[in-house]
């Protein structure tokens, strides 16, 4: 593929004169991703993941008949007619106690104590309430009757032997952890996390931890990916660089990753080496979007792996992750390609306008349930994302939003508490 060298087309240029539109950026950012091989978690460890395959129990939870509170094994119809006036009384028996065999039968006449979770001894079919019965001289005083099933666990209530208990592409919650123990699944079998480098170069960079000095700033960029990139399920691997041909070469080239995602150095400047690197190594699908802020971003591949070119300005960056990195990570990792955010639709309080022919995302506030912009363009504004409740979507094919229309606001809060 052209390099931008002498008599050869620059690969940057091309997609500048014609950009591509975000529906068909997405489709080649997508093209031929799949789920990673999954590797096992003990289930002590696999909230969090996404589960890999159905899971179905080979037992029935509870296993045998349990009880549901403290109280006594009765023979229901024992108790019938028992009150405060005139109450019904029966002989105590052994006591039943979790983790161990239910003990004696319940022969009619008689009651055993027995503690929540205990198993429930042959003959007995309800559990009393221990507040419906008081022990007085080694026998039982019962002032209420208990119905026939009442308070005992089932066999097989919680979960049946055979039954799907979860379904593979579940992102595992911790009471999931627990169903899952319940039923003996160990180890659990889960999508393997993708591995994601994220190349940050410049030479005005500071490290994160520093102050701005000068005319050097501070790399904003990748505490931000690596963020996202958690958030997506990714393992984040940060390599920052000066703005050096050869060491961005050897960063992009180098093996052990899944995917590859890059900040700054995507546009078509002298020291914007990135997309003629891709092109170099692999090959460069999209370079230019259709898109505001955001428009240098570009797609790739380099040994069949996807690599992501982001903006550096820092919310050009944010933008074209979730656009269009964020949901090829998450695929990967079995989860969704959609967006993580939550929405809401609400009134414009003031007009968006935007431009046919490009996608704008607009930053906005919600006051007093309305929606305000906060600004459009700004792409170097990282404070006007932390101020914003969310972000609108304007599609290319409309000039915008009147005031009074009612929006789809994604918002960052519920996103970020995931």
């Amino acid at each position: 593929m052209a390099t931008g060298s002498e008599g050869m087309e620059d690969v940057r240029m091309r997609g500048f004169r014609e950009r591509a539109s975000v529906e068909a950026t997405l489709t080649s950012a997508l093209d031929g991703v799949q789920p990673l091989p999954f590797e096992q978690l003990s289930v002590t460890e696999c909230a969090g993941r996404v589960l890999a395959t159905d899971v179905q129990s080979e037992v029935d939870v509870p296993p045998f008949r349990r009880a549901t509170m403290d109280g006594f094994a009765v023979r229901a119809e024992d108790t019938y007619g028992a009150s405060d006036y005139e109450p019904v009384f029966l002989d105590l028996t052994t006591s039943s106690m979790p983790g161990r065999d239910e003990g004696e039968p319940i022969s009619h006449g008689a009651a055993g104590p027995i503690m929540t979770g205990a198993p429930v001894p042959r003959g007995a079919d309800a559990v009393l309430r221990a507040e419906d019965a008081t022990e007085r001289g080694g026998r039982l005083e019962v002032t209420a009757p208990v119905a026939k099933a009442k308070n005992i666990g089932r066999i097989g209530e919680d979960v049946k032997t055979g039954s799907k208990i979860l379904s593979s592409g579940r992102l595992l919650l911790p009471q999931d952890a627990g169903l899952l123990a319940s039923v003996g699944v160990d180890p659990v079998q889960v999508y393997r996390r993708p591995v994601v480098r994220i190349i940050v170069s410049g030479d005005e960079l500071l490290p994160p931890g520093d102050k701005p000095d000068g005319f050097k700033i501070v790399d904003s960029n990748s505490p931000m990916l690596a963020a996202l990139v958690s958030r997506d399920g990714g393992i984040p691997q940060v390599v920052r660089l000066p703005d050096d041909a050869h060491e961005m070469r050897r960063a992009l080239a180098l093996p052990g990753a899944d995917v590859i995602v890059t900040a700054g150095a995507a546009s078509v400047g002298r020291e914007d080496r990135v997309p003629l690197l891709v092109g170099e190594l692999g090959e460069l699908l999209v370079h230019g979007v259709s898109m505001r802020p955001s428009s240098p971003t570009g797609v790739g591949r380099i040994d069949g792996r996807p690599v992501l070119l982001l903006p550096g300005n820092p919310v050009s960056c944010l933008v074209a992750y979730d656009f269009f990195a964020g949901p090829v990570i998450r695929v990967m990792g079995g989860r969704p390609s959609q967006w993580p955010y939550t929405s809401v639709t609400l009134p414009l309080r003031k007009r968006l306008v935007s431009q046919i022919g490009r996608t704008d995302y607009a930053r906005v506030l919600i006051v007093d349930g309305e929606v305000e912009p906060v600004a459009i363009s700004g792409a170097s504004v990282l404070s006007s994302v932390t101020r914003a409740s969310g972000f609108v979507v304007i599609p290319a094919g409309l000039e915008g939003y009147g005031e009074g229309t009612d929006v789809e606001v994604h918002l960052y809060e519920a996103a970020g508490q995931l």
